[in-house]
């Protein structure tokens, strides 16, 4: 922390921390919208079997170390961001560093443990091409979009409010 005419400032490490985080919960609510606005539209376009297989070949994807880097890393990044913030509390910022990591750890992370997996873990068990996975379809596709829409309002936030705490 530097002191800047009786003001701490966020600078050197701290400043480094908060600057990934910027990037991560971006990149992160990046990948949400692109699902949010045209890959679960174009999967529910599908028949039912198409859309539910190639979903269940996603989730798989996804959970590889590239996007978990990147997800997990910003939820780890967001925790110790909080924590940082809890031991220096820096005289400008501080709001703004606690609000980005609680939209993050809460919005984003913890919803998708709540609420996108056990809808993820539901279609996973169910046969592609049976009735039961073409029945559950539209409601997956539309309680999925919708959380999938908090996650991403909720990531841009956090990469929003981690901005403005710089500034």
């Amino acid at each position: 922390m530097e002191w800047n005419g009786g003001v701490e400032m966020i600078d050197g490490p701290f400043f480094v921390l908060v600057v990934v985080g910027i990037v991560g919960t971006g990149l992160v609510a990046g990948v949400f919208c692109g699902f949010s606005t045209f890959v679960m539209r174009g999967l529910a376009a599908l028949p039912p079997s198409q859309g539910v297989a190639a979903m269940n070949a996603i989730n798989v994807a996804a959970v590889r170390p590239a996007f978990m880097a990147v997800f997990a890393g910003s939820a780890a990044l967001s925790a110790l961001i909080a924590v940082v913030t809890f031991v220096v509390w820096p005289d400008e910022g501080t709001v703004e560093l606690l609000l980005g990591s609680a939209l993050y750890l809460a919005g984003s992370f913890g919803l998708t443990i709540v609420a996108n997996v056990p809808r993820n873990d539901r279609l996973a068990g169910l046969s592609p091409g049976a009735q039961e996975a073409a029945d559950y379809w539209p409601a997956y596709v539309r309680e999925w979009t919708f959380w999938n829409h908090v996650r991403t309002v909720a990531s841009a936030a956090a990469s929003l409010v981690y901005i403005l705490a710089l500034a």
